[in-house]
């Protein structure tokens, strides 16, 4: 690779996270919203609404394709804040004694502050957000929030039941968030200017990414030493668009099909390791906005991820795989653990005929032996003896993420011993 070409991948790799979120905020934020309407007056238009709340309904399952490496646990509860006029209040009611957490990234994702119940409490609270360039006293009794830029992605989740009693239940709590303005206390609803199709997850067009990207930076600061992120995208600009796109083309497939080593042992890695800012991390931050977005803190959940098995070759589904957590032995939360299953093509969650896409401390009817360990099946077919402890694989390459959320210290100092991924015999023909 010659200067120029390597210029220009680096600099695609330092900028690609803020597209990456920028794209987000095109897919997720809303089009409608319940008092004012669509945005710009009619479904086409391309603004959308930003300081307000949306709130998942279900779980999500094959069908969602916004986000990548979704959990499957919990309730989203997003919002895109523009602190550009000022700050924000945010009213969140009690939560009685439920997990929820309220993870707040910059747009360059940066997961830099946190609401929620090993944070904040669970009563009932108004969050005080603002920008960098605001001064001012915060109001009594608020927490304060200072976020580093004009624009962040509030990830928010709720964990709950699958069944339609705790839906509802947690259906009820998210209508009671909600975002003023500090200023006035009247709703801080207002629109802006997507600029992209956010559901279009393949390699960006050049200069629509140039265009973002520029837009994007002049509201929120580039983490670490612009004296040399800025000149290097300033030069990457110059650059003959088909090379450009070509360094988008590359970087974004490198991304997507580069395989996580086994730094935990038994095939299991631990992509992220940051609590609020990824600082020097430039090509793992670059992964994990292209295939985990939306991650947080270790502190509030870790992700271990497996993309090849305890021996190191990739996970296929055309073989069958165990994981046994022997007696004593299984994650240590504070919150819960669950293992996801993902297609690596595009990081989705996988049809299957039980409609089962996780498998975790609260999975109903889970079978543990008699001396109280756990062993769980991961393979396409259905298991001819027992398919209680089956999480369903697709027929192609595979990946499993194993989240803990408030994970505790044995996980956090990274002494805890994680089982091993066992790659079993091909699996049976006659399976479903």
């Amino acid at each position: 690779m010659n200067l120029s070409n390597r210029n220009l991948h680096q600099a695609v790799t330092r900028t690609l996270p803020l597209f990456e979120m920028m794209r987000m905020r095109a897919a997720t934020a809303p089009r409608k919203h319940s008092v004012h309407g669509f945005a710009g007056g009619d479904p086409d238009s391309g603004l959308r609404w930003a300081n307000t709340f949306t709130h998942s309904k279900r779980l999500l399952t094959p069908s969602d394709r916004e986000v990548v490496t979704p959990n499957n646990d919990t309730l989203y509860t997003n919002t895109w804040l523009d602190l550009s006029e000022g700050p924000l209040v945010i009213h969140v009611p009690a939560m009685g004694e439920r997990y929820w957490t309220l993870g707040f990234l910059d747009m360059w994702t940066n997961p830099f502050a946190y609401a929620g119940r090993r944070t904040t409490g669970n009563h009932a609270q108004r969050l005080f957000v603002h920008g960098p360039q605001w001064q001012g006293s915060v109001p009594e009794g608020m927490v304060e929030i200072t976020a580093p830029g004009a624009d962040v992605w509030i990830i928010g989740r709720i964990l709950v039941s699958p069944d339609e009693t705790d839906l509802a239940e947690v259906a009820c709590l998210q209508k009671q968030f909600s975002i003023v303005r500090a200023s006035d206390g009247q709703p801080a609803a207002r629109t802006f200017v997507a600029g992209m199709n956010g559901r279009k997850t393949d390699t960006p067009e050049a200069a629509q990414y140039k265009a973002i990207v520029d837009s994007a930076w002049t509201r929120n600061h580039s983490p670490g030493d612009d004296t040399i992120a800025l000149p290097l995208w300033s030069k990457a600009c110059q650059a003959r668009l088909a090379d450009f796109q070509q360094a988008l083309a590359d970087v974004c497939q490198e991304l997507r099909d580069d395989t996580q080593s086994s730094d935990q042992g038994g095939g299991w890695s631990l992509p992220v390791t940051i609590c609020t800012d990824w600082e020097e991390q430039f090509d793992l931050r670059a992964r994990v906005a292209r295939n985990m977005i939306g991650a947080l803190g270790i502190e509030e959940a870790m992700y271990l991820v497996a993309e090849v098995d305890a021996q190191g070759n990739a996970l296929d589904g055309q073989f069958c795989y165990e994981l046994y957590f022997p007696p004593g032995k299984a994650p240590q939360v504070d919150a819960f653990w669950s293992l996801t299953m993902y297609r690596k093509t595009d990081c989705l969650l996988v049809d299957n005929p039980i409609d089962r896409y996780s498998i975790g401390d609260r999975t109903p009817g889970l079978r543990w032996d008699s001396e109280g360990g756990l062993r769980l099946t991961m393979r396409h077919s259905k298991p001819a003896d027992d398919a209680v402890n089956w999480l369903p694989a697709p027929r192609e390459s595979f990946y499993l993420t194993l989240r803990l959320y408030q994970p505790r210290q044995t996980h956090l100092e990274c002494s805890f011993n994680y089982p091993a991924l066992t790659r079993l015999e091909p699996q049976a023909i006659n399976g479903i």
